[in-house]
């Protein structure tokens, strides 16, 4: 089958789920399993054949869905036993019903969190945390989903996060001369980020007062030896995400372990509360198995290919010596439309390639490409997005509808910045 009609399948194919989905016609799961098997078909893809790439894309996932089954349910227990409850009534009494400095301290709460560069754990961390807080006080908790897309997407162009990492081995590129000169960009999108927190909270204390609770009293915490051991364990927990000391998913799995046995000591007990919190694992888990298969057939019929290669020819001469700001601008779309692995492996080294002939260099191809992060974290493609909306109780469009324009707007930022620093070259 020839390239051209390989890109228009991969086009169409992408399209279909994305109308769905925001139209709601299908749900996440049965768009992401039924759609790109439609059009594998189509691409002249066998049964045994279309299989093969469908089991490929479930072991390239498999490891995230563990991780977000087993952080689901270890959260979802420290939540039923009090672990954040007195966090939650300590913000409360600082932020005394004020929407304003609730949301604000969300943000720099989940910049903070977000500095491990790893966005599942930061939404387990901070929507564990805050959302208790944006239910007592009626806050729209698509706000809370919205600013800790945009923290994660700016935190995660850190070096030694996966988006920075393809992104180095795919143009073997020395992090140093790839990182630092973004670093004023990644400043400045903070303070956005942070200045449309502070809009969102006028916001809110306008729908909804200052003091919109009665802010409750710190009580004696019931069994302080099993508190505490539950807080070291959670310590612990985050210590090894952060320093990377065990496989993410392992750590989940055997902090879920100890947990139980910290708290429910009786079998039958381990088992109800397991059973407790396995519907919102489960929807999580199987929406990321489901996406698997997705990005397995998009690649394995080369589809994604077909579509890299065509965008290369598409580019105008004139637009050559710009080829930083053209990466800056599509990163958002080819990082929505595809995962990292096939963006930053697929897609820039060809752009790069392209970029050379116009005498613009491979690292600024390279810091060009990372910019488009806060818009891929809304991708349907990313797993933890489903992990993040499931958490906060939101449908997936409504998330997706709320946070785009604030994501486009941030990169925009960033790559304005990044042309006023020199970090992206422009020519007139």
């Amino acid at each position: 089958m020839s390239e051209t009609i390989l890109a228009l399948l991969g086009l169409g194919m992408i399209t279909t789920f994305i109308t769905l989905i925001m139209m709601k016609k299908l749900s996440p799961l049965v768009a992401l399993t039924l759609i790109p098997i439609l059009f594998g078909l189509f691409a002249g893809v066998g049964g045994v054949e279309l299989g093969k790439m469908m089991e490929d894309g479930l072991k390239a996932t498999a490891p995230t869905g563990v991780l977000l089954m087993f952080g689901i349910l270890y959260f979802g227990i420290m939540f039923e036993v009090g672990l954040f409850e007195p966090l939650i009534i300590k913000i409360l009494q600082i932020a005394k019903g004020d929407p304003l400095k609730v949301i604000v301290g969300t943000c720099i709460l989940s910049l903070l969190v977000a500095l491990d560069g790893d966005g599942a754990a930061t939404y387990l961390i901070i929507v564990g945390a805050m959302l208790p807080i944006y239910k007592r006080l009626e806050i729209n908790p698509l706000i809370l989903t919205a600013i800790l897309t945009l923290c994660v997407g700016i935190m995660i162009k850190l070096p030694w996060t996966g988006a920075n990492a393809r992104c180095l081995s795919a143009l073997q590129l020395n992090p140093t001369e790839l990182f630092n000169p973004i670093i004023p960009s990644m400043l400045a999108s903070i303070i956005w980020v942070i200045f449309v927190a502070y809009y969102f909270g006028l916001k809110e204390r306008k729908r909804l007062g200052k003091v919109h609770i009665e802010v409750p009293e710190s009580k004696e915490i019931e069994n302080k030896k099993i508190y505490f051991t539950n807080l070291l364990l959670t310590i612990v927990l985050i210590i090894a995400l952060v320093l990377g000391l065990l496989p993410i998913a392992v750590t989940f799995m055997i902090g879920l372990a100890f947990a139980l046995i910290i708290n429910f000591p009786s079998l039958d007990d381990q088992r109800k509360k397991l059973a407790k919190h396995a519907g919102s694992a489960l929807s999580v888990g199987s929406m990321v198995f489901a996406a698997g298969i997705f990005t397995g057939i998009l690649s394995g019929t080369k589809m994604l290919d077909a579509m890299a290669q065509s965008f290369i020819h598409i580019i105008p001469d004139s637009l050559g010596p710009n080829m930083g700001i053209v990466t800056g601008l599509t990163s958002m779309p080819f990082t929505y439309f595809v995962s990292n692995d096939a963006y930053f492996y697929g897609i820039v080294p060809l752009t790069a390639k392209t970029a050379s002939h116009f005498g613009v260099s491979a690292v600024e191809i390279g810091r060009a490409s990372l910019l488009g992060q806060s818009v891929h974290m809304l991708s349907p493609l990313v797993a933890s997005t489903y992990l993040l909306v499931g958490l906060a109780g939101v449908s997936f469009s409504d998330h997706q509808r709320f946070t785009l324009k604030w994501a486009v707007a941030t990169t925009l930022v960033m790559l304005l910045v990044s042309i006023l620093t020199g970090a992206i070259s422009i020519h007139f």
